[in-house]
């Protein structure tokens, strides 16, 4: 996922483990629309202190977060300057997205994977597993993304149970509204300032507004359940290609052309779905 465009600037690539493979793609792929790509391993938490590492940060037009593991994001990064300068860019409209985990931890709701990842059965099977992580609103704050959870590799890692488990846990929890953007492999989500989606690649991007009622049974140790009628969380499905399919509106958070829709819920565990189209 990655919010508006860039163009003309230094781009910055940050990450808590792996290598800088991204650099020569990205210099190569923008061209001249760019002046520079740099890849910054941040992973330890000390190196969140860094005066330089902050400099290139707050200097940034673009930053994009890389995959690899959340959980070191949120021991690495929450709380720290670091933190404080990504949401310094953010709020000034720097370029800022990121992929897998990356995009993971976007939202200002969102799964902080500190005690391991999460299959969509353990997490339907018991909402309040020690691995549905849950936090809010103690790291990233961008605006377009206020009580929503995102999640990704969603069709092919059959993610969409463990997705609804997090939002029952947030509406359970701290008594909102949530939200849930779920984003295939291969697919980017890309939002302009305004709030427009334009969804990129080969998969599927998926909008998750939950209804108004809370879960109606939302405990440690006993399956979800959160039906509503068959009608707990209403998802509109956004197709991406190649040019980029402009279909949804975060700030409104409905589709702005035709498209697919389903409803989603929850009985005793069991994940259901209603095709709409």
């Amino acid at each position: 996922m990655v919010c508006a465009p860039v163009g003309w600037g230094d781009v910055l690539i940050l990450r808590a483990s792996g290598k800088d493979g991204y650099n020569e793609y990205l210099y190569k792929t923008l061209g001249e629309s760019v002046n520079s790509v740099e890849t910054i391993l941040l992973d330890k938490r000390e190196l969140a202190n860094n005066t330089d590492i902050l400099r290139k940060i707050r200097q940034a037009e673009a930053i994009f977060l890389a995959g690899g593991d959340q959980g070191n994001y949120v021991n690495f990064w929450q709380g720290t300057p670091v933190a404080d300068a990504l949401n310094e860019r953010i709020r000034e409209g720097a370029v800022m997205g990121g992929t897998s985990a990356g995009c993971g931890i976007l939202g200002q709701t969102y799964f902080s994977a500190l005690e391991g990842s999460v299959t969509s059965e353990e997490a339907l099977a018991n909402p309040y597993n020690k691995r549905v992580a849950m936090r809010r609103n103690d790291f990233l704050k961008q605006p377009l993304l206020v009580n929503t959870i995102t999640d990704m590799h969603y069709s092919t890692r059959n993610r969409q149970g463990r997705h609804l488990a997090f939002m029952a846990r947030a509406a359970t929890d701290w008594a909102i509204q949530p939200r849930g953007i779920g984003v295939d492999e291969k697919t980017a989500v890309c939002v302009t300032p305004d709030g427009n989606v334009s969804v990129f690649g080969q998969g599927n991007a998926y909008f998750l507004q939950a209804t108004k009622k809370k879960p109606e049974l939302c405990k440690q140790n006993q399956p979800l359940t959160w039906h509503r009628k068959g009608k707990a969380v209403h998802v509109t499905i956004i197709a991406g290609s190649v040019e980029g399919i402009t279909g949804f509106n975060l700030t409104s958070f409905q589709s702005i052309t035709q498209a697919k829709s389903e409803y989603w819920s929850v009985d005793s565990g069991v994940l259901a779905r209603v095709d709409l189209r």
